[in-house]
């Protein structure tokens, strides 16, 4: 640390030691102010502006060191100087203050915090940047916020001095007024009946009011703000539009039909989205098939001789088709026109806030939600064109088995299908250029994971960089970089999926015009409410994310359409606390809350307790003795952090500790219910089990052990 840096903080530590050890916080109270009030009321009176002038004074050092009593000074200023002289020497005093205990934080803090937390500044001050003005503008309107918090906060971004000067000043002027006008009334409070008065009353009201009050103007100016520009339909023709028919789409115009709002729904494509028609149901439907082919290849370990199936993969192609086709109704024009929605198939173009075009036909209405999906995303690797390559949307039109398939990425997706398609007799080659697969997830059940994958023949190549595709002597081949050697190989492959990720559906409907903030991954930026900057548009599911499930864009949908159609009244912040995801590989992995490397990273106390599936019985029954219940606890509580399940049906068994995590509901509360014998469900009760005997009260037990001795006679 420099040196002009230690005498500083030497000079500031030296003061607040010197504040609390001299006791002078007991001046700080509103008794002593009372008790002294008409000493102090005499000196003002006596040499005003030798008054003023040292209050103003005190009150700068009480702000900038961040000592407390700014709030109780506050209302003194307005009890000595009445409102106008004392809100004049307040307001001035109170941004003094901040700023400087602003610039103190800046030049002790910043630097430290920037080489330890650089990479989280960064959207930080891109977004003071952007509109750091209007932020700390309105945070200052509202007094809820700690200004002391404030001040240090601000310290940290690179928000100009004069910027923070003059926002401070006009932002805290509102709550400033109310304050010293509060104080005005206190000091005139010369009994016990003058509680009671009008004014003092009224000076109390305003306080109780003005956060309220201070949201609604914030809104009102950020309104003002990014509605500029734009003409207002007098009339609308309807409550809510919603772009696109997923998950997400479909609950929310679901929600606003059962309300008797006035909605329609826009699909340019299928209706069911990725979810229905080229991702959960066909997958999971392939899967099933795949299965049955791994359960043929046990046959021996179930008690027979031999068993045999052959795979006619055209007509496991063409069973997902009629599983999708089966579940279409659910999700069909039909159906939702019955149950009120206005459904549209086109393209949509969004042409003003309150305004969206499809068909030719322009809807006005009031507001907006987008649920345009994501897409899979296919990477700039050189040559990737020019071979057989597909994707998750495309994968679904092969009809004829590739022997050997390679799979481009490790996530659950690339996993799923992976080991799907070396069930059902292709040669899998999956290239990840991690050293494990399924990053999110901890590395014991990635290895579990790992572990199947290679006893049923995938070919993994960890740690393998996909760098070009060539065609050698008519064979399609992927050159690699083995990130262990960094030597080239070359994997021969007669159709590529790629499982690289996927990509926000965020061009082509108009959002450029409208100029909606995207993040730095792509997907549009929303408020904790899911409004996008426009506050009457919202967005949900994986075009903003952060989550890629479709019980997650079911989970938002409810948000925004609420908040859409009633947020004029009350407004809910979307709840993203307990979140589950399964990967349906075989064992499946199954996941809420906090993983164990999600604790450590986030610095979080847990303890951990396991239970081996294996020793289940109908674990053991159902030939699937494999896997764990891993479960995260806050140490020495029942309370849950997070749980991971790894085996079979674990999406189905975490759904106990969803539940329970949702309501606050601990291990105890589990171990305390039946459960079913004998079902794989019982693995969460004895994982309960297993925390109860790790946290056994040992004391009580040996007392308890004395007692049954003493009953027999001993």
């Amino acid at each position: 640390m420099k040196t002009g840096k230690i005498i500083v903080l030497l000079v500031i530590a030296a003061l607040v030691a010197g504040f609390f050890l001299l006791d002078l916080n007991q001046y700080f109270s509103l008794e002593a102010i009372k008790a002294q009030q008409a000493t102090l009321n005499a000196q003002v009176s006596a040499n005003p502006w030798l008054a003023g002038g040292i209050f103003f004074g005190i009150y700068v050092l009480v702000t900038a060191l961040s000592l407390p009593g700014a709030a109780l000074m506050t209302l003194l200023g307005g009890a000595l100087f009445g409102i106008g002289w004392g809100l004049l020497i307040v307001s001035f005093a109170s941004t003094m203050g901040a700023t400087l205990a602003m610039l103190i934080s800046r030049f002790l803090l910043r630097d430290w915090v920037q080489a330890r937390f650089g990479s989280k500044l960064k959207s930080i001050d891109r977004g003071i940047e952007r509109e750091g003005a209007f932020y700390l503008f309105a945070l200052r309107l509202v007094p809820a916020f700690p200004f002391f918090v404030i001040n240090l906060a601000m310290g940290l971004t690179r928000i100009k001095v004069g910027t923070y000067w003059v926002v401070s000043q006009i932002g805290m002027l509102p709550g400033t007024l109310v304050y010293v006008n509060a104080g005005r009334q206190l000091g005139e409070l010369e009994s016990l009946g003058g509680i009671l008065s009008v004014d003092l009353i009224g000076a109390f009201v305003l306080l109780g009011l003005f956060p309220l009050v201070a949201r609604k103007i914030v809104d009102f100016v950020k309104a003002r703000r990014v509605y500029k520009g734009w003409n207002k339909p007098k009339h609308f023709d309807r409550n809510l539009v919603v772009i696109g028919a997923g998950s997400g789409g479909l609950v929310s115009a679901y929600i606003a039909a059962a309300v008797k709002a006035n909605v329609s729904l826009i699909e340019k494509h299928a209706m069911g989205g990725d979810c229905l028609n080229t991702g959960c149901v066909p997958s999971k439907a392939l899967i099933r098939s795949a299965k049955l082919a791994a359960e043929v290849n046990r046959a021996h370990a179930l008690g027979y001789n031999e068993a045999s199936a052959s795979v006619n993969f055209a007509r496991v192609m063409d069973r997902i088709q009629r599983v999708i086709r089966d579940i279409e109704p659910h999700d069909s024009v039909e159906r939702y026109t019955d149950l009120g929605v206005e459904v549209h198939q086109g393209a949509a173009t969004i042409l003003s806030p309150w305004e969206v075009e499809v068909n030719g036909q322009t809807l006005t209405t009031r507001n907006i939600i987008i649920a345009a999906g994501a897409r899979p995303f296919m990477p700039p690797i050189p040559g990737l064109d020019q071979a057989n390559a597909y994707n998750s949307d495309t994968i679904w039109g092969l009809r004829d088995q590739p022997k050997r398939l390679l799979i481009l990425g490790g996530g659950p997706i690339g996993c799923e299908l992976s080991q799907a398609f070396q069930r059902l007799g292709s040669q899998v080659i999956q290239v990840e250029r991690g050293d494990r697969l399924l990053s999110k997830e901890d590395p014991d059940a990635a290895e579990l994971v790992m572990k199947t994958l290679r006893e049923e023949g995938v070919d993994l190549r960890l740690q393998h960089n996909a760098e070009r595709f060539e065609k050698i002597d008519g064979q399609d081949q992927l050159i690699a970089r083995n990130l262990q050697t960094d030597e080239e190989v070359a994997i021969a492959f007669d159709a590529v999926l790629v499982a690289v990720g996927r990509k926000a559906n965020t061009e082509g409907y108009g959002i450029e015009k409208l100029e909606l903030v995207k993040r730095d991954n792509g997907t549009l930026d929303t408020d904790e409410f899911l409004a996008t900057r426009y506050p009457n548009i919202y967005a949900v599911g994986d075009v903003t994310g952060p989550y890629q499930f479709t019980h997650v864009s079911a989970h938002q949908a409810w948000y925004a359409a609420v908040n859409a159609l009633f947020g004029t009244f009350k407004r809910f912040k979307v709840d993203y606390r307990v979140i589950p995801r399964v990967t349906f590989t075989d064992p499946e992995v199954a996941t809420v809350g906090l993983t164990e490397a999600d604790a450590k990273e986030q610095d979080v106390q847990y303890e951990i307790t396991r239970y081996g599936i294996d020793d289940l019985d109908r674990a053991i029954a159902d030939q699937a003795a494999e896997g764990y219940v891993k479960v995260l606890t806050v140490p020495g509580k029942d309370t849950i952090l997070g749980v991971t399940i790894v085996g079979a049906h674990a999406g189905e068994l975490l759904a106990e500790y969803v539940l329970a995590m949702k309501y606050k509901l601990g291990l105890n509360k589990i171990l305390g219910t039946i459960h079913s014998y004998p079902t794989m469900a019982e693995a969460n009760k004895f994982a309960a089990g297993e925390w109860k005997r790790a946290h056994a009260p040992e004391k009580l037990l040996q007392w308890v052990a004395k007692f049954h001795r003493w009953r027999l006679g001993s």
